[in-house]
């Protein structure tokens, strides 16, 4: 998840700046700047979901090339990441799902899972790879009754995060709940219980400690797509 808010706005000066000559807009004219600025975003966002193959995969890599000590990111520091406790902890669920129970940590440790070797994009300009282990979340949605025919899936976590993505990404065979990295159970800073690994898309569509699964039709809320980036953000 992005935190240098700096590169974040010269990058967004530098659209400003682009689109103040392609539409005749003055830098004074704020309100009218923000909304090409949102057209163009969310023109972006319908090229991206066009161009999105729900069946080809990201790259994947050896075991070796893992690494250990894998990068942390976020916009506070990991000793203010959320301590989650297991016995107390359970995963809610809501919109167009038929069995709403929540979910325990033991139960969500009990599902199938799989491993997978892939890079992390940052919007920041780093990537790293990694090993992550989880439950395909295509599975889980199946386990709970979702409504698969639905537009979106939205995330609630428990540092007030919140994400979202298109039915199509959610079920894709790559993006999984993941409950390990390196083989080992989630650490804290990384979004213990879990976290959502998608690596067809940004990181910052990677929510960590999530708390809440919900399935509906309303484009869910980003939280960095609601401080300026694109809400598809595929890679």
């Amino acid at each position: 998840m992005p935190i240098a808010l700096p590169r974040r706005a010269l990058s967004r000066t530098a659209s400003i700046a682009s689109l103040s000559l392609l539409t005749g807009c003055d830098f004074s004219d704020h309100g009218r700047v923000q909304a090409a600025l949102a057209r163009v975003s969310a023109w972006n966002d319908r090229v991206q979901a066009a161009l999105f193959n729900p069946h080809k995969l990201a790259p994947t890599f050896a075991a070796d090339r893992a690494v250990k000590d894998f990068r942390y990111n976020a916009w506070y520091g990991p000793d203010q990441a959320p301590a989650l406790d297991a016995a107390d902890y359970r995963l809610r669920l809501a919109g167009l799902i038929e069995n709403k129970q929540p979910w325990t940590v033991a139960q969500l440790h009990a599902l199938p899972q799989q491993s997978q070797v892939t890079r992390h994009v940052c919007v920041e300009g780093w990537s790293m790879i990694g090993e992550w282990s989880g439950t395909p979340l295509r599975v889980f949605l199946e386990r709970i009754g979702a409504d698969l025919t639905a537009r979106y899936v939205g995330f609630e976590c428990a540092d007030g995060y919140y994400e979202g993505m298109d039915m199509a990404s959610a079920l894709h065979p790559q993006t999984i709940m993941a409950f390990r990295l390196s083989g080992e159970i989630l650490p804290r800073k990384y979004g213990y219980p879990f976290k959502i690994r998608i690596p067809t898309k940004l990181g910052f569509k990677n929510p960590k400690f999530v708390t809440t699964i919900y399935v509906t039709n309303q484009q869910p809320r980003g939280f960095w797509t609601d401080r300026g980036y694109n809400w598809f953000s595929g890679i």
